[in-house]
């Protein structure tokens, strides 16, 4: 690229990944401030609206779908001749890779991944969406397990005819067969290669493979795999009738959606129930033979990608320059004719060889009877596996010495065991020679270092420095230790453990992080429990308030929806009502009325009057509540007065 800089926001930083397509880069959104990944298509597809138009479907395919199983895409743009998409970046390891290091996956973790998938799926297939790329390289997890689906690059809406007659898009050792025959697709066609997906997470190994995709693809169309467990046979039973199921040849019947396929892959995850009966049956006929329809004689051709790419394939029939042309019967014939002539290659170079070895054998032989007349010294005994001093013994009684002496580790030849003597037993050495030999110090053991606190490259390198093997586990939440560093180890630092024994250890993902949930309005029994259910600690304070009932919440602190971490503290405010005011009841015998009214009225008391003329004076004969007693704020004082009622 020419700058590092796309549209004027999105700052390149590294290059992450390469397809047959695109290149992916890592980059910083410096409007928001948040790392993400970019896809730029390589720049010779540029001009080829078939590539540009796919490209733009894969953003607008993948924008509107929701799902915490698919990447997220942000954005898409042109920088000059560059064409890019901006997606989710997601910290974590495609299943292809994982694979590869580990090799085949338990029947649990297959079954959990495979669930994951189908979720993602079920989200595309509502929207009426075919992701036709389904693989192993598409489908990336994270250090907490959790799936997410990407590159909607060839995907379309069922009813959308994207690529041009005769060709498909896809990657032949997972496409289905009616893919492979350049037929219409259905959902059912992503389950089948989810399918090939979970095989060869179970087993370690594609069900079908050969030396080009056009020979893979026929194996799609025309042959059943070989069964799981006769490759791993510690595979749960369930999952190869599921496994057998998605793979079935014919698309009805397979699952008739991913969410149906998802709740069987769930019983193997929580240990339930076992499968339906349909699923059984369809699950039985793998590895059966395959019968091949009248009308399957469409194949993928090979692209440019190689053998984990997206290309593009013309299927038979179609118009081009493609080498190979022709139906399945004629591609047939010709591999089988080179098969017979490779056959008979092979048989005459193996004749070839033998005759030579043979030649050879009897030329040394003679030459050595020429050349090297027999020893006539002693036969030298056996001593391997022998103590020193058992060799010296049975070396001296038939006249030899003990050579030299090396010391050497080894792991699978105790401590003081001879590992190797020079020369070797049953030969014969002249009277009085020495024999070398090479005793084992054992196991070699070393001290595991401490690497808490470590980032995860440092811990990396001082285990491999120590001469161990690095085990990095998923992360996991801490408070304490910084995110990168490492939280734990098994073993511990400075245990005694043999060199190339493995060391496991778990890096710190930092504070988990949850969002407070409004508990205004709670009783405080009922505001406690849900906020630490969420996570958090609670204090709870009081006051009175002349607005929100007696033991409700009236405020919090964090407000509702702030993501703080989790294990931190919220404040609650609990109301204790109104606020009671006592008042002693002042006398106003003997004042006059207006007088009187005006001094309950400042103590904070109301008052009412009743009339009783005696001398029509307009004092206050008598008072209810009487003077000293204590009221509430607000208590209403009769007063009566010796006057006319007005």
């Amino acid at each position: 690229m020419s700058t590092n800089i796309l549209g004027g926001r999105y700052r390149v930083t590294e290059k992450i990944g390469s397809g047959g397509m695109a290149d992916v880069y890592k980059a910083i959104d410096e409007t928001l401030g948040r790392t993400v990944a970019v896809k730029i298509m390589h720049a010779k597809y540029a001009n080829d609206p078939s590539f540009t138009q796919r490209f733009r479907q894969e953003a607008q395919a993948a924008a509107n779908l929701q799902s915490p199983n698919i990447v997220n895409i942000y954005d898409w743009g042109q920088e000059g001749d560059y064409y890019y998409i901006v997606m989710e970046y997601v910290r974590g390891t495609d299943l292809k890779t994982i694979i590869r290091q580990k090799g085949a996956l338990t029947s649990r973790q297959v079954a959990e991944i495979g669930s994951q998938v189908c979720s993602a799926l079920s989200v595309a297939h509502g929207y009426d969406i075919i992701h036709r790329d389904i693989k192993p390289h598409n489908i990336m997890v994270t250090p907490d397990g959790m799936v997410k689906v990407m590159d909607f690059g060839i995907a379309r809406a069922g009813n959308s005819t994207m690529t041009e007659t005769g060709s498909v898009l896809g990657t032949a050792h997972y496409v289905s067969p009616e893919q492979a025959q350049g037929r219409a697709l259905t959902n059912a066609s992503d389950l089948y290669s989810l399918g090939v997906v979970l095989y060869e997470a179970v087993t370690g190994r594609v069900p079908f493979d050969a030396d080009t995709p056009v020979a893979v693809a026929l194996k799609q169309v025309n042959e059943q795999p070989q069964r799981p467990s006769r490759i791993n046979p510690g595979i749960d039973p369930r999952l190869e009738e599921i496994i057998g199921r998605a793979m079935a040849k014919d698309p009805r019947q397979r699952y008739s959606t991913a969410d149906e396929m998802r709740k069987d892959l769930l019983r193997i995850v929580e240990g339930s129930s076992p499968l339906d009966a349909t699923t059984v049956l369809a699950g039985a006929a793998i590895g059966a033979a395959a019968a091949v329809g009248a009308d399957d004689k469409t194949v993928v051709l090979p692209g440019p990608g190689g053998d984990g790419g997206t290309t593009v394939m013309p299927s038979v029939g179609a118009q081009g320059g493609n080498a190979y042309r022709g139906d399945v019967d004629q591609l047939r014939l010709q591999q089988e004719e080179e098969a017979a002539k490779s056959k008979k290659r092979k048989i005459w170079m193996a004749i070839a060889a033998v005759l030579g070895l043979l030649l050879v054998g009897a030329l040394l032989v003679y030459g050595l009877s020429i050349f090297n007349p027999t020893i006539e010294g002693v036969e030298v005994p056996t001593v391997t596996g022998k103590t020193l001093a058992e060799a010296t013994d049975l070396l001296t009684e038939v006249g030899l010495e003990v050579g030299t002496v090396e010391e050497k580790h080894d792991p699978k030849i105790a401590a003081g065991k001879i590992i190797s003597q020079d020369p070797k037993g049953g030969t014969r050495a002249e009277e009085g020679s020495k024999v070398k030999l090479v005793i084992s110090l054992g196991v070699e053991m070393g001290t595991v270092p401490d690497v808490v606190g470590m980032t995860e490259a440092e811990a990396k390198e001082a285990i491999r420095q120590a001469g161990f093997v690095a085990d990095p586990q998923p992360g996991v939440n801490s408070a304490q230790v910084a995110a990168g560093r490492v939280i734990s180890q098994d073993p511990a630092g400075g245990t005694e453990l043999e060199k190339g024994g493995t060391v496991a250890y778990t890096p710190s993902m930092g504070a988990e992080v949850g969002e407070v949930p409004s508990v205004l309005d709670m009783d405080a029994v009922t505001a406690e429990t849900t906020l630490v259910n969420a996570g958090f600690f609670v204090t709870i304070n009081e006051e009175h308030s002349e607005t929100i009932t007696a033991g409700l919440v009236i405020s919090q602190n964090p407000g509702a929806g702030i993501k703080v971490e989790k294990g931190s503290t919220v404040s609650i405010v609990v109301s204790l009502g109104k606020k009671i005011v006592e008042i002693t009841v002042p006398s106003v015998v003997g004042v006059r009325v207006d007088t009187a009214q005006t001094l309950l009225q400042n103590a904070g008391l109301s008052s009412t009057i009743v009339y009783q003329k005696t001398n029509n004076t307009r004092n206050v004969v008598s008072q209810d509540p009487a003077s000293g007693a204590v009221v509430q704020e607000g208590t209403v004082v009769t007063l009566t007065v010796d006057a006319d009622a007005p």
